[in-house]
């Protein structure tokens, strides 16, 4: 008996002593090229930390987005999660649902790691809850194959924007696709619009609810966006696709721009790859600045974290050059690390667009209220689709930020 107790004691030690401390993620990248990619740095940190075993649970972007508020609020938290910065992030933070990261940092600073533009997206109430991984711009995608066909070249201006488009649809493509299944890629076209007509803090304090939607400058905005929608330059039945279905189009000539994020390579087929370009959303009106969209990309910690402690090494291993430098390069992405240089000439010049720039918002669900932007999106679909609504449109949004901004 006692001979059998020793060695169920050995047994029980020698499990102990190979046993290894899970780390759980729950990862939105379920695009192929990136999923591949983060299958990599995890591949990494298990090669240098052996004592972690990592989790990694995907799921498609708009199934994690419903998930997440339900994931950070239970007792089977997850120990990462990938996630937006800015007002996305906040809305969790405030709720008290995250970690603070600030002793993640504790050997150096956050700008040591990361450019000091970066931190306040990063931040809620003086503490980091937020650690930035990639970050890409946004243009307006075209096909170069399309373009040369009809002699047509990047338009700087709105009005030879509306030129382009009007060649193109002559000529049978589709000037401009879009997916608004999902709402959020009519988010960039409200921004851009709203950035080349009103400037950047405008656009700020409207997203922040210091402006009412009904105010005419706004009103100016969607009469840009209705010449586009009146002249039919949208995608037909744009509504039932989503932002990769409509990627398709572009991708096989049928459709010939797509304002959209540098992850739009992410699914393009490699035979098409090089033969997208993009340039600078056109510019308005020449007296108001030129800001950009740069969304930034990044990881949490829920504050029911099973193994915190876990959690944050591989937080700290993400902030890594080593580590984004090679994620940035698998993709094409542009690093968060500051000490990492652009992957390729695509980024570079994606790099180049945004230095040269007078300003950067992150997007719109991103810089205004979750509900807001939920709401705003549904009614940006439903003007594209009913532009006769505008003034009603107007006044449901304005309702709605009163509401929420109070």
């Amino acid at each position: 008996m006692k001979r059998g107790l020793v060695l169920l004691l050995v047994v029980i030690l020698a499990f102990s002593a190979f046993a290894k401390t899970k780390i759980v993620i729950n990862s939105n990248a379920s695009d192929p090229a990136p999923r591949e990619a983060f299958k990599h740095v995890v591949d990494l940190f298990q090669e240098k930390y052996p004592d972690y075993e990592v989790v990694v649970n995907t799921f498609p972007h708009e199934d994690f987005k419903t998930l997440l508020r339900t994931w950070l609020n239970s007792k089977e938290a997850p120990d990462v999660v990938t996630w937006f910065a800015g007002e996305r992030m906040r809305y969790f933070a405030e709720k008290g649902l995250l970690l603070p990261l600030d002793d993640v940092f504790s050997d150096m600073a956050f700008e040591d790691y990361f450019p000091g533009s970066f931190k306040s997206a990063s931040e809620y109430d003086g503490k980091i809850y937020f650690l930035p991984f990639t970050w890409y711009w946004w243009s307006v995608y075209y096909n170069t194959e399309i373009f040369e066909k009809y002699g047509l070249t990047p338009p700087v201006t709105w009005s030879q924007f509306l030129h382009v488009c009007e060649v193109l649809k002559e000529n049978g493509v589709t000037p401009i696709t879009i997916g608004t299944k999902y709402l959020w890629p009519t988010g960039g076209w409200f921004d851009y619009l709203d950035m080349r007509v009103n400037g950047y803090d405008f656009h700020m304090d409207l997203t922040a609810g210091k402006i009412p939607y009904t105010d005419e400058r706004v009103k100016k905005v969607f009469e840009y966006w209705k010449q586009l929608v009146d002249n039919g330059y949208f995608l037909e039945n744009h509504s039932s696709y989503t932002w990769q279905d409509a990627a398709s189009f572009l991708f096989r000539g049928e459709a010939a721009m797509y304002l959209m994020g540098q992850f739009i390579k992410d699914v393009a087929p490699a035979e098409v790859k090089d033969k997208l370009d993009f340039f600078r959303f056109p510019i308005i009106d020449g007296n108001v600045g030129v800001y950009e969209e740069t969304p930034i990309d990044g990881f949490m910690i829920p504050a029911k974290a099973k193994n915190p402690e876990g959690a944050k090494e591989f937080i700290k291993f993400l902030a890594s050059k080593e580590v984004q430098d090679m994620y940035s390069k698998e993709l094409g992405r542009l690093a968060a690390n500051k000490d990492v240089t652009p992957p390729d000439a695509h980024a570079k010049k994606g790099l180049d667009l945004v230095l040269a720039s007078d300003g950067v918002a992150q997007f719109y669900d991103r810089d205004t209220d979750p509900e807001m932007a939920t709401f705003g999106m549904n009614k940006f679909v439903e003007f594209m689709t009913f532009p006769q609504r505008l003034d009603v449109i107007l006044k449901q949004l304005e309702f709605q930020r009163r509401k929420i901004f109070k």
